[in-house]
């Protein structure tokens, strides 16, 4: 497992985040430590400081439903965050559900590679639960490759916007990129976080200051469609409406479509295609382990 994977350590980490400010309490800017106090929060959550701490140590692991709804609303977190929780605090409260075993990530099927085909000349890949990037049609390939995706292996989103030099030039917004990837890593640790591909990204990852600052927020809140700026060294800066969709299955695979945001982006990404349409690299068209 990458880090301890607790309720308590969420709680802290989620406190520390907040300012008084917040929360309708002034603030002298006077703090020698960063967040609310505990006595804010427990006061805010309607329960004792002794419990929180409780809480926070890990000596009480069987929060109520009412409680862990309290302590949502005091930390003001969102809906991804409070589905989070509350699986926390079933695994915290009964560690024999926790996986003790790596799951297998599995190919992509045939029939997803048929339809990111029919994608074109939209561009569509497959990431695995921690960006494994697993397939793509050719129009994304064509994009892609310049970008620098593959550099790296096994081709991974965090791994190119924390590890590739030309990341900061290919994102304008490269800090809300990298917001994104860290909250998606910190989503899937309970399910995948004893897998050896998810141990070997974070590991690779941790030490730089970028990545620890983010890791250490424990922020989970997923983004599944929005508008990305991304610059391509060939045909110019593309605006594209990105939409996930979620593959019906227990492997956590995600469709990405790049959809043209602006007449100026359809045509650079023509301009990007005719260029050269290389072939699939053959770790994207078949993948056993991410």
């Amino acid at each position: 497992m990458v880090d301890e994977l607790t309720l308590g350590a969420f709680l802290r980490a989620r406190r520390e985040q907040l300012r008084p400010g917040d929360v309708g309490l002034p603030d002298n800017g006077r703090r020698r430590t960063p967040g609310l106090r505990r006595e804010e929060v427990a006061a805010l959550a309607g329960v004792s400081i002794d419990y929180l701490v409780r809480l926070e140590q890990g000596k009480d692991t069987r929060p109520s439903g009412q409680v862990l709804a309290a302590l949502a609303d005091a930390l003001q977190l969102d809906d991804d965050a409070r589905i989070h929780i509350k699986k926390l605090a079933t695994i915290t409260g009964s560690p024999e559900l926790c996986p003790s075993q790596a799951p297998t990530q599995v190919p992509v099927a045939a029939t997803v590679q048929a339809v990111l085909d029919r994608f074109d000349p939209v561009p569509a890949f497959v990431v695995g639960p921690w960006g494994d990037l697993l397939a793509g049609n050719e129009t994304w390939h064509a994009l892609a490759g310049p970008l620098g995706f593959f550099d790296h292996q096994p081709p991974n989103l965090a791994r190119h916007v924390f590890l590739h030099p030309a990341a900061p030039a290919v994102y304008p917004d490269w800090s809300l990129v990298a917001d994104e990837q860290v909250a998606r890593l910190r989503a899937t640790e309970m399910h995948w976080g004893f897998d050896p591909g998810y141990i070997a990204l974070v590991d690779d990852l941790r030490g730089l200051p970028e990545f620890d600052r983010r890791w250490s927020t424990y922020a989970v809140s997923e983004k599944h469609r929005g508008t990305k700026r991304v610059v391509h060294p060939d045909v110019g800066e593309l605006r594209v409406d990105f939409e996930v969709l979620l593959l019906p299955d227990d492997a956590e695979q995600r469709v990405i479509a790049w959809l043209p945001a602006d007449e100026a982006t359809s045509a650079a990404i023509e301009r990007a295609v005719r260029r050269e349409v290389p072939s699939s690299p053959a770790t994207l068209r078949v993948v056993g382990e991410g």
